[in-house]
């Protein structure tokens, strides 16, 4: 039996009967009923009640070729028809990881040849932790074990991954977190430049904080750093350019390893494959997941550096860690197809010399100058809009996020899909979007601010 024998609020009972959401109030959310989202096609999704929305999100920050793409459903349907499923255990593969593989150390930095597979991004972010503090106790330094990553940082919701994020509420449910990790500032100078500081000024000094930790606990036992290039989840936080060649000219320093969490950043969206190719760096692994296969499939991949690759290799033995769908052969499939997708089509361009230069000036021409906005930024196809009470003295509302709720419902009530983190509105939309999905978005959001106001200030 299909949902459409269903009415929504059948839907929604049998949701709120069995159905545990992810980073969700549960009671809330069963008071208020899900919404249902049926289908989606191009840059758009639709609910049950035929409503359409344009999705500012691409889905979670993972659509880069938008919905509806027959490619990506023939390469899974042809591949589960030949082999739906084999392992990557017992010395064994299958041909679509292993040309998976290849294609990503191809498109992926210098000297960055090696992959892990997983499921999710937490995944890869739990299999770096592992492969990083391996690492090092082949070379003989076990106790060189101590990771440095950021506060607000956010690198997924498994016991590792929320211990190497820097998000208090989720340590605090955890209820103890792997030891060793250690956090330090984030580079958001919105909040954090002191006056009269320059961005580039503020980016060493964010970096400096790096150097710090690392000082502080002895080089000798600093295993690594961890980052997003852009700070997603916690709300689009740009470095300044000066912040990542600093954090690597310190890493090497003290010979600590430098890992990326790019599981939003990679595959186009800040117009290079990757964003470490946008800061010019080369880091020793990047965590990659969502926009490897646009969503269609869950899978993730661990770029690995050819020094840990090398060690592993060489003196490691077995790798005692793995997933039963490590290289999941359905999934590296439409991974390949979607590649294929962002190739042909030319989006990695398209967001680099076209569409994020034009969405940063529709941010800055029609959504800056509002008095609910503080601040509007972006990089490639990721935007932030800051929600305050105050421009000139930055002054929020009272009850953190309550504002940008607000915002929120208004947009996806007239046709916009937006998240709302904290105080901020963040944007990652499907790189398909062109200059006209830009300004309708840009139409929808300018609404939705004068209906906040409009609230906020009655």
């Amino acid at each position: 039996m299909t949902y459409q024998n269903y009415s929504l609020k059948q839907l929604q009972q049998i949701d709120a009967a069995h159905h545990l959401h992810p980073f969700t109030d549960h009671k809330e959310l069963r008071e208020a009923g899900s919404r249902i989202i049926t289908r989606a096609e191009g840059p758009y999704i639709f609910d049950s009640e035929g409503n359409e929305i344009l999705d500012a999100m691409a889905g979670l920050w993972c659509v880069n070729v938008g919905y509806g793409r027959e490619e990506l459903a023939r390469a899974a349907y042809d591949q589960m028809k030949e082999l739906p499923y084999y392992n990557s255990f017992f010395k064994c593969s299958t041909p679509t990881p292993v040309l998976l593989a290849k294609r990503l150390a191809e498109l992926a930095p210098p000297s960055v040849n090696q992959v892990f597979f997983g499921s999710s991004g937490s995944e890869a972010n739990d299999t770096a932790l592992r492969l990083v503090r391996h690492f090092w106790a082949l070379e003989g330094k076990p106790e060189k074990n101590r990771i440095i990553s950021r506060k607000n940082a956010y690198h997924g919701s498994t016991v590792a991954g929320t211990s190497l994020g820097g998000m208090e509420p989720m340590h605090q449910q955890l209820g103890g977190a792997v030891p060793n990790i250690v956090h330090v500032m984030m580079p958001y100078a919105y909040e954090l430049a002191l006056p009269g500081e320059s961005d580039h000024e503020f980016g060493l000094r964010a970096a400096k904080a790096v150097e710090d930790a690392i000082l502080e606990a002895g080089p000798e036992n600093v295993a690594a750093f961890i980052g997003e290039p852009i700070m997603g989840a916690g709300g689009v936080k740009i470095p300044p350019m000066s912040y990542w060649p600093e954090i690597e000219r310190i890493c090497r320093k003290y010979d600590v390893l430098l890992m990326l969490d790019e599981v939003i950043t990679g595959y186009g969206r800040t117009g290079e494959w990757f964003a470490a190719q946008s800061f010019g760096i080369t880091p020793d692994t990047i965590t990659t997941a969502k926009a490897l296969t646009s969503g269609y499939q869950p899978l993730s991949a661990l770029l690995v550096g050819d020094r840990i690759a090398a060690t592993l290799t060489e003196k490691g033995g077995e790798f005692y860690h793995g997933y039963t769908y490590s290289g999941h052969p359905v999934a590296c499939a439409v991974a390949l197809a979607n590649l294929d997708i962002i190739e042909k089509e030319g989006l990695v361009e398209r967001v680099k010399n076209d569409t994020g230069p034009h969405f940063a000036q529709a941010l800055r021409e029609r959504i800056a100058d509002h008095p609910l906005v503080g601040e509007v930024r972006s990089f490639g196809l990721m935007g932030a809009i800051e929600i305050v009470r105050d421009k000139a003295t930055k002054e929020r509302f009272e009850g953190e996020g309550r504002a940008a709720v607000v915002v929120r419902d208004h947009a996806i009530a007239n046709g916009l899909m937006l998240r709302a983190t904290g105080d901020t509105m963040i944007l990652s939309p499907p790189l398909i979007w062109t200059r006209e999905t830009i300004d309708l978005a840009c139409e929808r959001i300018g609404k939705a601010l004068d209906l906040a106001y409009r609230d906020l200030f009655a």
